[in-house]
């Protein structure tokens, strides 16, 4: 006679943000055991990731018991899935770190939020104390993060059917949440072919390019995700100029949308992108910042034509898709050069990419309200609707832009203003916060490229926690806890 299985609890609060939270957690524990294994057979500490793979497992069982993969979550679960999500997986991703990594626990959740919300931003001092399943461990992560946790578990449980479509499109950067096919799980599906089939070019590339295989490896699994974290210390300043070319190429892809990037490689619907006023914005400013910048390098006599352009455009294509890669220490760089970093933190790469940042998309927006406002100056009874290219924008996505770049700016003051004041230093705490929100990376000073983050003070490292936190899910599901009427209708 065939035993039944008992029946699930009825009534259990949040049960799809339970339920993922539990598949979730039983994925990277079964990564952490893996890696652990690799680890015991390089004869490696992998206490960390045997502890952090059981743990992973067994509260994930649990959960997963709990939660309900059918149920139909609200708007507001959604988001509070998203949220919880993105700060409860870097908590246990942070384990391996803190136990074998030797971090103190806030220096590892720190690491670990770098690496799931593709900063880049590191506290690890010495390289030389980590073996091979840390670095593979933090490059793995970035992977993980730049997708997002939630899209490659859309593609592997057919039981989302559902929950995924609100989970997905609470998950999904930029403005307009647009599908590749009607059936969202081939749409996540084609996403992770994408993501997977460009870190396998990318890897095999910068392994023809002279990178040692392991570090190929990471550096590849750090690119495609915009994640910026290398297992050298000296970032790509370390490779060849052709390796660094190739980086830059890589990196410009991954500020590019994914639903422009399956057009491109697997539609071939090269017409599509090319009019497409987003994508023409990004690679105008990636081409006028690179070549003002290489500019003035050579008028300067700071480098050479051929270093003059690999470093420029390797660095802008880096901080503007908030990858954070270094060519060289642009911290050293003249003021001028610095300055255009620094404005470029603010931009972040397309929607709907791997990139971080505002996005290019919001700019445009917001740029077109303000050609609308100057037009209705001087037309006030015009119909004036608000164009982005030949697409009409809505009044809603308008208020949402508008919500997001209020937000934006008002997390980075608090950040700049924490930061600059425990440091006592008003141009760290000023490009630190930019990075940390941005999920760019490296700042400037000894929070530079070449540089580490362990020195900041606890206070500072909170504040950072949470920023990056925002920054990757892009602020609204993070900022919506703040609000009473948020937890109402969660408990409704």
């Amino acid at each position: 006679m065939a035993l039944r299985s008992q029946p699930r609890p009825t009534g259990w609060p949040l049960p799809v943000a339970t339920y993922m939270t539990g598949v979730v957690f039983v994925g990277l524990g079964a990564v952490m055991i893996l890696l652990g294994v690799l680890d015991a057979v390089y004869r490696e500490n992998a206490t960390g990731f045997l502890v952090g793979g059981l743990l992973g497992i067994a509260l994930g069982l649990a959960l997963r018991r709990l939660g309900n993969p059918h149920a139909e979550p609200r708007r507001a679960e959604a988001l509070f899935t998203v949220a919880l999500l993105w700060i409860l997986v870097p908590a246990l991703g942070a384990i391996p770190f803190w136990i074998s990594g030797n971090l103190a626990p806030l220096d590892a959740l720190f690491e670990s939020v770098s690496g799931f919300t593709t900063t880049g931003a590191s506290v690890l001092a010495d390289f030389s104390t980590w073996g091979y399943g840390l670095f593979l461990w933090r490059s793995l992560i970035q992977w993980f993060g730049g997708i997002g946790i939630l899209l490659i578990f859309i593609v592997v449980l057919p039981q989302l059917a559902v929950a995924g479509r609100q989970l997905f499109f609470a998950e999904v950067t930029g403005v307009q949440k647009e599908k590749i096919t009607p059936k969202l799980r081939q749409t996540a599906a084609m996403i992770l072919r994408i993501y997977v089939v460009l870190t396998l070019v990318c890897f095999s590339v910068y392994m023809a390019t002279g990178q040692p295989f392991f570090e190929a490896i990471c550096n590849a699994l750090s690119t495609v995700p915009a994640g910026g974290l290398s297992p050298s210390a000296e970032s790509f300043a370390a490779y060849s100029p052709v390796s660094q070319w190739s980086g830059t190429l890589f990196m410009f892809l991954a500020g590019i949308g994914f639903l422009l990037q399956y057009r491109l490689f697997f539609g071939r619907e090269v017409y599509t992108l090319l009019r497409d006023a987003e994508f023409r914005a990004y690679v105008a400013i990636i081409g006028v910042s690179g070549v003002a910048l290489a500019g003035y390098f050579l008028f300067s006599g700071t480098y050479g034509l051929e270093p003059a352009l690999r470093h420029a455009f390797f660095q802008v294509t880096s901080i503007v898709t908030t990858t954070g890669f270094a060519s060289t220490d642009f911290g050293q760089w003249a003021l001028p050069a610095q300055m255009l970093l620094i404005i470029l933190m603010f931009i972040g790469g397309t929607s709907g990419s791997a990139a971080g940042g505002i996005k290019v998309i919001r700019w445009l927006i917001a740029w077109a309200l303000v050609k609308r406002e100057l037009q209705r100056s001087l037309h006030p009874q015009a119909v004036l609707p608000l164009r982005v290219g030949n697409k009409v924008v809505s009044e809603d996505a308008l208020r949402s832009v508008a919500a997001f770049i209020t937000l934006y700016i008002l997390l980075f003051a608090v950040g700049m203003g924490v930061i600059g004041i425990t440091e006592n230093n008003f141009f760290y705490g000023f490009t630190a916060s930019a990075a940390f929100i941005g999920n760019t990376g490296p700042a400037y000073g000894e929070f530079g490229p070449f540089g580490h983050y362990g020195s900041l003070h606890p206070a500072s490292k909170v504040v950072a926690i949470i920023q990056m936190w925002a920054g990757r899910i892009e602020l609204i599901p993070l900022m919506i806890l703040l609000f009473p009427e948020f937890w109402r209708r969660l408990r409704s």
